[in-house]
């Protein structure tokens, strides 16, 4: 039969000549099939099912019960971790912040030390991101692999993907934000700065050196009442890490007691995300001093006298102001009294 075959035997020639009736409405509409119609997910439903992610059912049991807004993302960003045996366990969140979680983690056996710290980015429907131009202002565009993605045959399109924050351009700077992090840890900690080793990477975390106890994560400076006999030489080793940053055209770009951790008299510096190129940013000097002067302020207050604008001075002008004369000039008036 063929398929434009219509049963006549009916005899109901009018409804037969309906069917092809251009100015009748009505059986336009029955031969117009209708939109099934969709609804839209309520949220709990949208949570459920980011939840439901392969991390569980695939072995990858935590001791760590995350919520359930955090446990699809969390075990989706550390599952990398756990299937390339640098950690066995995530034992307990340390701290929650508006852009990243740090989640204290059980190590592979296989490695040498017990515990480590997995920095995780939030979801970017969780995170409340600040405004990133100032630092982003020359320093690369990272890919993953932290390949420099401005220098590749489409840096134009990424450029114009940023400038217009679609949903590729916000992939593409998620990805170099946490790069630039993550390679900036690795140049600092084969310079021997105060900072976390690192160890690996995946597409939304960081896993580096942890430091803490099993129970006790070191908590920032800013929770920590320092004697002046400790505060002293914790003081010039924090300028000693700012400088020798500088030396490799590197500042912080959001130091303060909030990000310097303390543990058994040591401290230790994170957060670097935001870290800036002193020599290509055409706002370094306002952030370097920005650091020195927080940094200044949280030891003033543990009574250590110092001159954040002497010290930041100092610094720019040896190792950023490209004059030999000005240079010279201000190292022969400079002590290490700065200091």
């Amino acid at each position: 039969m063929s398929p434009y075959h219509f049963d006549r035997s009916s005899g109901n020639d009018d409804d037969y000549e309906d069917l092809f009736d251009r100015n009748n409405r009505q059986a336009r509409r029955k031969r117009k099939p209708k939109a099934r119609h969709v609804p839209k997910k309520s949220p709990d439903t949208i949570l459920n099912e980011i939840a439901e992610t392969a991390g569980l059912e695939a072995g990858f049991q935590t001791t760590y019960r995350p919520g359930l807004f955090e446990q699809g993302w969390l075990l989706d960003s550390l599952r990398p971790f756990y299937d390339q045996l640098y950690i066995s366990d995530v034992l307990a969140l340390v701290k929650g912040g508006k852009e990243a979680n740090v989640y204290r983690c059980e190590a592979h056996e296989r490695l040498d030390e017990p515990l480590l710290a997995a920095k995780v980015y939030r979801p970017r429907m969780f995170r409340q991101l600040r405004n990133d131009k100032m630092y982003r202002e020359g320093r690369g565009v990272l890919s993953a692999e932290g390949h420099d993605m401005n220098q590749s045959v489409h840096g134009d399109r990424i450029q114009r993907a940023l400038g217009k924050k679609t949903a590729y351009g916000q992939e593409v700077a998620h990805t170099s934000w946490l790069m630039h992090e993550y390679t900036t840890l690795q140049k600092l900690h084969a310079l021997g700065a105060a900072v976390p080793r690192p160890i690996a990477a995946s597409s939304n975390a960081l896993l580096m050196g942890y430091c803490g106890g099993d129970e006790l994560a070191a908590p920032p400076l800013s929770e920590v009442r320092l004697a002046r006999d400790e505060a002293e030489p914790l003081f010039r080793e924090t300028l000693r890490n700012i400088e020798l940053m500088l030396q490799h055209d590197i500042i912080h770009g959001d130091l303060s007691a909030y990000n310097i951790l303390y543990w058994e008299g040591q401290i230790t510096l994170i957060d670097f995300p935001q870290v800036t190129n002193s020599r290509s940013n055409g706002h370094a000097q306002q952030i370097l001093a920005r650091d020195v002067t927080r940094v200044c302020q949280y030891f003033s207050a543990m009574g250590v006298q110092s001159d954040a604008t002497a010290i930041t001075r100092h610094l720019w002008r040896s190792y950023v102001a490209r004059d030999p004369k000005e240079v010279s000039a201000d190292l022969s008036r400079m002590t290490g009294d700065a200091f």
